[in-house]
């Protein structure tokens, strides 16, 4: 049985590399346009993979007349849900070994890998209404959510399996007000993720072409009431976008101004959290949190100055899922600190 465990830990660690290969596959199929290259689910014009011979292409065309086929957006389609469908495979037998290993004793988070198989599941149907729903927004953007849901779970499976139950043993000053400010940053990260997804899935990447400016001016023409409506009209085709320019203008600024707030959160969190310990972990956590945050900002500027090219855009999102887990990491650290030993070295002070 510790053979089993084992391999369950290193099992666990390639669940989170497929995870992020399926986030950025998912980025790299809406970056090239390609939502709607199979225009049903979970096949591609009825085939299994894309159909591209004279035969396949005149048999899908019948089956969707108002969908032409278009091999290089359906490739991409296919490929992401090919690897998407391994993933859950994956998950659910990860949620099996998890309980068998707990009616054995060991250390294996059951009800977290339960939920997991549960969520990957209702990740699959928003991949469903994805398509369905012709790349509506809210939509897209819940997947992309999901998506970094389901990293973030299997990232806190593997730290429960790798460090179990252990107590770390180490000095942190005023530990409840940094594991607040902790939980607040991770809440300003995940806004910020949802509306990187906004951004996306209404196209509005391109809309400031300049930078620091926006169009030129430091408060651009801008739309908040339609930007961020909370209904939009179901049924039509989302490729391309929907919304104003104004409309667009405002989702982007946003981003950028909230970027901007959190760079400026993390940057004083961090600086004295890190004078407040003398843990090593703790300060490679730090340093980790740090130079991810300084890496996205500069994918942000870039993709603005060089208009979004395919290999920044997807690091961008890449490097969003590496930030979140670092913050994850660093909480997890935190709530593993011996408190009686921190308590004591607060009053000391």
């Amino acid at each position: 049985m510790e053979s089993l465990y084992k391999f369950y830990k290193y099992f666990i660690w390639f669940i989170l590399v497929l995870t992020f290969v399926v986030i950025a596959l998912g980025a790299w199929t809406r970056l090239v346009d390609a939502g709607l290259g199979c225009p049903d689910w979970p096949g591609c014009y009825g085939f299994i993979g894309v159909p591209d011979t004279a035969h396949e292409i005149a048999i899908a065309e019948s089956r969707f007349p108002d969908a032409p086929v278009e091999v290089e957006k359906g490739w991409p389609e296919m490929i992401h849900r090919y690897f998407a469908g391994i993933l859950g495979l994956c998950i659910v037998a990860l949620a099996g070994l998890s309980w068998r290993l707990h009616s054995r004793g060991y250390e294996a988070p059951v009800y977290l890998a339960s939920f997991l198989a549960f969520w990957v599941v209702c990740q699959a149907l928003f991949g469903l209404w994805t398509v369905t729903l012709k790349l509506w927004p809210k939509v897209v953007t819940a997947h992309l959510l999901g998506g970094m849901v389901t990293l973030a779970c299997v990232f806190l499976i593997l730290l429960r399996a790798w460090f179990r139950d252990k107590t770390l043993n180490m000095r942190i000053k005023h530990l409840a007000r940094f594991k607040a400010l902790c939980y607040i940053g991770l809440i300003l990260l995940v806004l910020q993720i949802a509306l990187g997804g906004w951004l996306s899935s209404n196209y509005a990447a391109l809309i400031c072409p300049d930078f620091p400016y926006c169009q030129g001016s430091w408060w651009p023409n801008m739309d908040f009431t339609e930007g961020f409506k909370r209904l939009q009209p179901i049924g039509e085709n989302y490729l391309g976008g929907q919304l104003s320019g104004e409309a667009r203008t405002a989702i982007h600024y946003s981003h950028r101004i909230l970027a901007l707030v959190i760079f400026v959160y993390f940057m004083g969190l961090l600086i004295s959290l890190f004078m407040n310990t003398s843990s090593l972990i703790i300060k490679r956590a730090i340093y980790t949190v740090a130079g991810l945050l300084g890496l996205q900002l500069v994918l942000g500027i870039t993709n603005v100055l060089a208009q979004v090219p395919l290999s920044i855009a997807v690091m961008h999102n890449l490097v969003a899922a590496l930030l979140l887990l670092s913050m994850i990491f660093l909480l997890f650290l935190l709530s593993r600190v011996d408190k009686c030993r921190s308590a004591r070295d607060s009053i000391q002070t």
